[in-house]
């Protein structure tokens, strides 16, 4: 008895020290229209606090956050929280008319969720309209205090935020696409942190500077919140340790070149051990469409030396970054990346086995001004045939929660209807998908596995795939059709990649496994705006399990309605 009374006390003890470590932040995010100048024009543009980007958070481990998001902008808008688990609060997810209904003009709605067992980076973001373009912004998840990161800690921490501007107002851009069914026009420019850099007119004087001393070690988190492209990086003459992916750390390893899809996250060492000179940091495009249109064009920032002489060196040395379409680099850099060993195994025992295809389509349409995509069609994109319909009468999770009928069906095909040679010839037969709202349900608990397959329907392509409210184990990858007689032998089951973003290989495939441990509607979808426009998305249902801190909380009284 004693001896239990004292187990008991240990325990306790334990969970009063974590919650008092553990910090409470509150923050009111302000959507605004704001007046920048980039390539030589001024124009207004949506932003939060008025900033672009908008602003870091910087939280620990075991911390819980409140975010007040207040619309003073004339379009709806949500914020989703990339990446963070949510664990039983899937209200603060944030993606419109699946978690929430959207924050209309002159509302407000505050997210609270806790950070439970997670560290790294990464970041938030618009999941309204095209509204990610400019609202957006780094999320740093320190170690618990007491705890240390599991390499030697940086002298210098720097968020490395990658994006895509346009000149054109994006809502008018996502709106004439829409209009049409064609592909939207090419972005103007990339950035870091805002900043296009020094190979675009009227730009030179904006330019992000990094200042180091000569033998730092700095962090860069680097972050892709580009609306619609991969993105290679590359620091000049300074190679590049790789420690973390999607809020987990990874066995590291050197590089001097790292991809990076929309919504992924990468934290990267940097030593600065060469000569005292400015050296720019670059990003551009990995684009993988045949034939498809893509904006060329290189962005940079400087990592100066602090005891560089004026005017020496004066224009940077550039990196040398691959080719747009080097998808040899790309998949080198992928197959590197294995996660460390920690408590949390990858499950063996398969409960739900799906296999969902992803891809372009086309829907047949009379010609016209809104059958301007190839060959008088318009784009559509699916999973296993099924281009995903956003209802707009109430969120999925509050239609799941209040069993509202009419809202969604229950019959997402776990397995494509039809099976073909998906990464072949696909018969034009094949290329008009079906439009519905169609969820999966998956039992609290179960341990899935999920097939992604790139199809060649209109043109195979590299689709970053990101699952709400979950990380995954990425337990294999690979080209032309996924064959589980052969493949299933190679998985890594020892060491796999945990991530939130699967890049999934152009023409071939990713294999997913995760816990179905997090109740709530949680969204799968391509982070490839434009794609995710034409329906390529579906969404689970995780039933609740038994016990309090397995069942999702009720929804909050702020909560928006439709």
């Amino acid at each position: 008895m004693d001896t239990c009374i004292s187990c008991l006390i240990v325990v306790i003890l334990s969970l009063l020290s974590t919650f008092a470590n553990a910090e409470f932040h509150y923050h009111e995010f302000i959507v605004q229209e704001t007046s920048v100048t980039r390539l030589c024009r001024t124009k207004n543009i949506i932003t939060v606090n008025g900033q672009f980007p908008g602003p870091t958070l910087t939280v620990r481990n075991g911390d819980t956050l409140f975010v007040t998001v207040v619309n003073r902008a004339r379009y709806n808008v949500t914020i989703h929280w990339h990446g963070v688990r949510l664990m039983r609060t899937p209200w603060a997810d944030g993606p419109e008319y699946v978690t929430q209904c959207p924050i209309r003009p002159g509302g407000f709605y505050t997210y609270r969720f806790t950070i439970e067992n997670q560290e790294g980076t990464l970041w938030w973001h618009a999941h309204s309209k095209w509204l990610r373009a400019t609202v957006y912004g780094a999320l740093v998840i320190l170690p618990k205090q007491g705890s240390n990161f599991p390499f030697s800690l940086p002298q210098k921490d720097f968020p490395v935020i990658l994006g895509e501007w346009w000149n054109r107002d994006i809502i008018a851009v996502q709106r004439q696409a829409q209009f049409t069914g064609a592909a939207p026009n090419n972005s103007d420019a990339y950035t870091i942190n805002g900043q296009p850099g020094d190979l675009y007119r009227c730009s030179t004087q904006g330019t992000v500077k990094y200042s180091v001393n000569p033998g730092e070690s700095v962090l860069l988190r680097v972050i892709n919140a580009a609306l619609n492209q991969q993105l290679f990086f590359s620091v000049a003459n300074h190679m590049l340790t790789v420690v973390g992916i999607d809020a987990t750390y990874n066995k590291p390893f050197t590089t001097n070149v790292i991809m990076v899809g929309p919504g992924q996250t990468t934290n990267v060492i940097l030593t600065a051990n060469q000569s005292p000179g400015r050296y720019y940091m670059a990003a551009r495009a990995y684009a993988t469409v045949r034939n498809g249109q893509f904006d060329n064009t290189t962005t940079t920032a400087i990592l100066e030396y602090t005891n560089v002489n004026s005017g020496a060196n004066s224009r940077p040395l550039l990196p040398q970054l691959p080719a747009f379409n080097d998808t040899a680099t790309a998949t080198a850099f992928a197959n590197q990346l294995r996660s460390i060993p920690s408590n949390n195994r990858v499950p063996n025992q398969i409960d739900d086995n799906l296999f969902f295809t992803v891809g372009l389509g086309l829907v047949n349409c009379t010609p016209g001004p809104r059958c301007q995509g190839p060959n008088n069609t318009r784009f559509a994109a699916s999973v296993n045939n099924i281009s995903f319909v956003i209802p707009r009468r109430t969120s999925l999770l509050q239609a799941y929660y209040q069993n509202i009928p009419g809202i969604y069906t229950l019959d997402f095909p776990p397995v494509p209807p039809v099976q073909f040679d998906y990464t072949g010839n696909v018969s034009r037969g094949l290329w008009q998908p079906r439009f519905g709202t169609k969820l999966y349900k998956l039992k609290f608990g179960s341990n899935v596995q999920i097939v992604l397959q790139d199809t060649a329907i209109f043109s195979t392509e590299d689709h970053p795939i990101h699952l709400h409210g979950y990380h995954f184990w990425v337990v294999g990858q690979g080209f032309g059709n996924f064959n589980p007689q052969t493949d299933t032998a190679n998985f890594n089951l020892i060491d796999p990649p945990v991530r939130n973003t699967i890049d999934v290989p152009v023409g071939g495939w990713a294999v997913i496994r995760f816990v179905a441990d997090n109740p709530g509607v949680w969204l799968l979808h391509c982070h490839i705006d434009s794609h995710l426009s034409w329906g390529l998305a579906m969404a689970f249902i995780v039933e609740n399990g038994i016990g309090e801190k397995q069942t999702m909380e009720p929804p909050p009284p702020d909560l928006p309605q439709c």
